[in-house]
């Protein structure tokens, strides 16, 4: 349920509109994290690899344990996760490149 949805629920809920307003909440740190996460590899790396990084980012962000409505997700983990994939694929790149450079010797 988006944002827009969540909103145009029954406003006298209180329930439910604190719920709503948590879970708005966690969706702009979520935003927050992904852009600066982005923003900071595309700065690194390039927009190619940012771009890679960025989808990293959301399947880690979709294999949390937490549910999705949860008031505690921990998207510096997910940053973190995102991070160690993004490494990964670098050294992977490097070791490519450095056995190419050795077949042309």
């Amino acid at each position: 349920m988006r944002a827009v949805e969540l909103m145009q629920q029954d406003p006298m809920d209180t329930n439910k509109l604190f719920s709503n307003s948590i879970y708005l909440e966690q969706e702009k740190r979520e935003e927050e994290e992904l852009s600066a996460f982005t923003r900071e590899v595309a700065d690194l790396f390039g927009s190619q690899e940012a771009s890679l990084a960025e989808r990293d980012w959301l399947d880690e962000s979709e294999s949390m344990d937490t549910p999705p409505l949860s008031t505690v997700r921990n998207w510096r983990a997910v940053t973190i996760a995102a991070s160690f994939r993004l490494a990964g694929d670098l050294c992977e790149l490097a070791h490519l490149l450095a056995e190419s450079d050795e077949s042309i010797v």
